[in-house]
């Protein structure tokens, strides 16, 4: 068990991602306090000590009562982690400030941005509430990271469940690698560490001189919710890769629950931009494997307008498919019309189930569907916070086979 770190733990969210920071924030103090438990029982059965002396002797040789005052209850102070207040201001030319409400000296700071919000924010109660872009999420959280080392916090480490321009990490002509820059930026920015739920493309980490990249995956939370809804160990169970960009993790599924593995290969016209799902850029998919009455379970990291993925689910149906079933760790559902799409393909037969995560901030129009089912990656982001300020090991968190291996013994 670590000892007390000599400095808190404290957790700043930014406009974008107030809910996902405080859900990290309530799962820190569950995992503190546990944790905390387990050496009291731990040093009590040592040395033969009742709990209260047990608590009193940690915190005697912690200096708690130095750092929190000899008056008040021991166990009121077995956790330090802090969801921080700042104020957020957006005047009316764009330009954003931030101010933290609170002292951050000497603390380990957390800043947690959802940069694919687009659901209204409101900055202050008597302004009407505004649709942020990606942009204006990312300056925000620029702003709020140099505020938070301007005030003397002893690092900073951002967390991005959703890693901004991640799908422009390659270029084939006169354009720029802006996962590279914005990696680039925020280093320059003065930021430790990244943390981040299935970026793109794994290379965007060799932009970093210095930074740390930390790359959680939502594979367990996914099976877990998609046990939920069918058999595992169902031998009609068929895992199909989306696209060529998908093989590795299509087949860490595949692999992991002993399921045989399929492709789709598609093509594009990159000369035009996708604006909706009828106005994509597919011109031709073609499935390698055959799914005939075979339950198919697709898994991609991201669904913009969903316009490949509806694509792929009806190539599916047509060879076959007995049921459909999707996961998406980024569901950024792009324009509002995406969601009616998938109501309708739902009630075309399509698909059953989609499974996204809340990595991406959604209200109740997309929660509320019979087809929609989320899994929470915030307990992932809590565990990964409190291992990195005690320095412990992530191997676990970042690889998942063997909590994926006891969940399908269970099930």
């Amino acid at each position: 068990m670590p000892d007390a770190s000599r400095s808190d733990i404290g957790i700043l969210a930014c406009p974008g991602g107030a809910e996902f920071a405080q859900a990290i924030h309530a799962h820190l103090e569950t995992i503190t306090s546990e944790k905390m438990e387990e050496r009291v029982r731990a040093i009590g059965r040592i040395y033969g000590l009742p709990r209260d002396q047990t608590l009193r002797e940690i915190n005697l040789s912690s200096d708690v009562q130095l750092a929190y005052g000899v008056d008040e209850p021991i166990d009121q102070h077995r956790t330090r982690n802090s969801l921080l207040p700042a104020k957020f201001t957006r005047f009316p030319n764009g330009e954003v400030k931030t101010e933290i409400l609170a002292s951050v000296r000497n603390t380990d700071i957390y800043i947690v941005q959802d940069v694919a919000n687009r659901y209204p924010l409101r900055f202050q109660k008597n302004e009407p509430a505004q649709i942020l872009s990606v942009n204006d999420h990312l300056f925000t959280l620029l702003m709020t990271v140099d505020a938070a080392l301007q005030a003397g916090a002893l690092q900073v480490t951002v967390i991005l469940p959703t890693f901004p321009y991640s799908r422009q990490h390659k270029k084939k002509g006169r354009e720029s690698l802006s996962a590279a820059r914005i990696g680039q930026i925020l280093e320059y920015f003065g930021v430790t560490r990244v943390i981040t739920l299935d970026i793109h493309s794994k290379e965007i980490e060799n932009c970093f001189n210095h930074v740390r990249l930390e790359n959680l995956h939502g594979t367990y939370q996914i099976l877990k919710m998609l046990a939920t809804v069918i058999d595992l160990k169902d031998e009609r169970l068929m895992v199909v890769a989306p696209d060529t960009g998908a093989v590795e993790r299509s087949k860490f599924y595949a692999s992991t629950l002993g399921r045989p593995l399929g492709m789709l290969y598609k093509e594009r016209d990159y000369s035009r931009v996708a604006q909706s799902a009828e106005r994509g850029n597919i011109t031709d998919m073609k499935l390698l494997g055959s799914v005939k009455d075979r339950v198919v379970f697709l898994s991609d990291d991201m669904l913009g307008t969903g316009g490949t993925l509806i694509k792929a689910l009806r190539v599916l149906r047509e060879a076959g498919s007995a049921q459909n079933i999707c996961a998406v760790s980024l569901p950024f559902f792009t324009t509002p019309e995406t969601v009616e799409t998938f109501q309708k393909a739902f009630e075309e037969g399509l698909f059953t189930r989609i499974i996204g995560t809340n990595a991406v901030y959604h209200d109740q129009s997309l929660l509320g569907r019979e087809w929609y089912l989320s899994a929470d990656v915030t307990n992932l982001f809590a565990r990964t916070v409190y291992r990195l300020h005690y320095n412990r090991s992530l191997s676990s968190l970042l690889d998942d086979r063997s909590v994926i291996k006891d969940l399908l013994k269970r099930s």
